[in-house]
């Protein structure tokens, strides 16, 4: 289905996400789910998501005069998780509760309950509006603007994400302060043995040579969560059980916080056509704006990532109709009077990498006299929505009773650990802390083969500053009451990276701040219909057949182009000729 409307072919973007993703959706629940890899990438997802979203439900609890609390950010992300597992065109990415849409949610409290305006019934406003421009946005094919979504956009806010999380982390302990000093302490040293316990576990799994190699590939898996249940159980036992040590506090089971009360008294219906005037209902306008412009660079964002070109993924994005379907979730929430869900950064790109097979026999040589060769060769990911699903059950369960009594068990000073562990696990792979650690290196234990080598130092200077400035100013920003205005600062990364080519040389950009993704997630942007992903039990990379765009090429020209796409992540056209000579030189057999 699509027509044109002023110039423009509407619903063309989500027909083509659609009819380029559906050829695969039944092996996304069976052949392509059927992998070990699905079980620790469901266990750690779980871990990641729930519990810091109980930590900005501490937050927006006490922000909000007890108006949201655990139930609300449990049900936001089994709303999210459900949802897109099922509906969405790229299930990798994981959807919940963000450390800015609770920024957004309080701060709008602040700004709106002094005139005597109901909350919840402003926020379900907010949310309905905000619906119908995520399917303006959606059906008139706004998201190709993700086109000029660059590593630079990505880089800032990723980072402005990680050091929230090491941020939230020291906020977590100082509410222990109050309480006597030997609990305080106690809880500052379980925090800091979850971050070094945890942190150890990545260290092990990611790259080291200890052990043998099932033990390190089982505390990759599994290090994180059970260092969370240790640790648990660490205060419960001995004379530590004596003292109290603040835990997660929790509400009844699938009931909203705020139930029974003047601020919510229909229980998880919120009654938005009643009690608030027709002003009101048009001020919410302005905010559902800045909500729409936050998801569509927060979700948008938190995609790419997970999307990133260091996976070799074989299906095709769906960036359209995610965000149409991000509009529906939205809705859905204000309804409900939760939280909107939307992308998480870092849990979404975690996932990708939890699902990732690799290849200890290959690695990616990375150059020469001597170097320290690269990680081992990540030969695939296992696309698929089970684990994504499975996760959302989860959460769903954790609402129960039984398990809400377990979860209070859980110290906050765990929850700050945790916060620690993934904020660091993330600056980790951050282009900015990547582009600073190699000017802190030695240039002569520095590899040849290492891109920045071919930037101007000064370049590279320049570039990370502006990239700290942008993130100094977001930081800011966040801090004050000018929060709610938070979204349009999103708006400027991707402006000034336009700006870029006039500051640095087009070679040194094409290093600096390349694509985030392949060509094969963004063709749901770029328009290059022609480039297709792997169909389950199908050996080759690319499936270029869209009659809509251009002939079908040769099976020689396939081969080739799969061949290209494997060793360099794109379909650059001018290369295919000087490929097929490297690639009878270099392959001899099937990669």
């Amino acid at each position: 289905m699509a027509f044109t409307i002023f110039g423009i072919h509407a619903f063309h973007g989500m027909r083509n996400d659609i009819k380029k993703r559906l050829p695969y959706y039944i092996a996304d629940w069976t052949i392509d789910a059927w992998n070990y890899r699905i079980i620790p990438a469901t266990v750690y997802m779980y871990f990641a998501n729930v519990l810091p979203a109980i930590a900005f439900a501490l937050d927006m609890f006490s922000k909000t005069e007890n108006s949201y609390g655990v139930n609300e950010v449990l049900l936001a992300s089994v709303l999210g998780a459900i949802l897109f597992s099922v509906f969405a065109g790229q299930p990798l990415c994981i959807v919940g509760v963000t450390g800015p849409i609770s920024v957004f949610n309080y701060t709008v409290y602040e700004i709106i309950t002094p005139r005597g305006t109901p909350y919840f019934a402003f926020m379900c406003w907010i949310c309905l509006w905000s619906m119908v421009m995520h399917f303006a946005i959606a059906i008139t094919n706004g998201v190709n603007g993700l086109r000029y979504i660059t590593r630079f956009s990505c880089d800032i806010f990723g980072f402005y994400v990680a050091f929230i999380y090491l941020q939230k982390g020291i906020q977590v302990l100082t509410r222990q302060f109050g309480r006597s000093d030997i609990e305080a302490f106690i809880s500052i040293m379980v925090a800091l043995l979850v971050l070094i316990s945890g942190y150890i576990c990545h260290i092990i799994g990611d790259d080291s040579t200890l052990f043998w190699r099932p033990v390190r590939r089982f505390l990759a898996d599994y290090g994180t969560p059970l260092v969370v249940i240790l640790f648990t159980g660490f205060i419960h036992i001995g004379k530590l059980r004596n003292y109290d040590i603040q835990t997660l506090p929790t509400g009844a089971s699938f009931r909203p916080t705020a139930s029974g009360t003047p601020a919510r008294p229909h229980g998880w219906l919120i009654h938005f056509w009643n009690g608030i005037s027709v002003g009101d209902v048009f001020l919410a306008i302005p905010f559902a704006v800045l909500l729409t412009i936050l998801f569509y660079f927060d979700h948008n964002v938190s995609s790419l990532i997970c999307q990133g070109k260091e996976f070799p993924l074989k299906k095709p994005g769906a960036f359209h109709w995610d965000f149409f379907l991000l509009g529906v979730s939205t809705g859905i929430a204000g309804i409900l009077g939760i939280p909107a869900p939307n992308g998480l950064i870092p849990q979404a790109p975690f996932h990708t990498i939890s699902l990732c097979v690799v290849n200890h026999e290959k690695t990616e040589d990375d150059g020469e006299n001597g170097n320290k060769p690269s990680k081992p060769l990540i030969e695939g990911v296992i696309e698929q929505r089970v684990s994504n699903f499975v996760h959302g059950l989860l959460i769903l369960g954790t609402m129960s009773g039984p398990l809400l009594i377990v979860l209070g068990l859980v110290p906050q000073a765990v929850l700050a650990g945790l916060f620690w562990i993934m904020g660091l696990c993330a600056l980790e792979g951050n282009g900015i802390v990547l582009k600073m650690y190699y000017l802190c290196k030695d240039r002569a234990l520095t590899s040849a083969n290492e891109p920045l080598r071919r930037v101007k130092l000064r370049s590279i200077y320049l570039f990370v500053a502006i990239e700290l400035i942008a993130f100094g100013a977001t930081f800011a920003v966040t801090q004050t009451i000018a929060a709610v205005g938070f979204p349009a600062i999103l708006l400027l990364f991707a402006a000034f990276a336009m700006v870029l080519p006039r500051i640095f040389e087009k070679d040194e950009l094409n290093v600096l701040d390349e694509a985030t993704a392949s060509e094969l997630t963004m063709a749901s942007v770029t328009g290059k219909a022609n480039v297709r992903g792997t169909r389950s039990g199908m050996s080759s990379a690319v499936d270029v057949v869209d009659s809509d765009v251009e002939s079908p090429r040769s099976r020689e020209e396939i081969e080739l182009s799969e061949w290209y796409w494997r060793q360099n992540g794109t379909f650059d056209e001018g290369s295919i000729e000087g490929a097929e000579t490297n690639r009878r030189r270099r392959v001899s057999k099937p990669y």
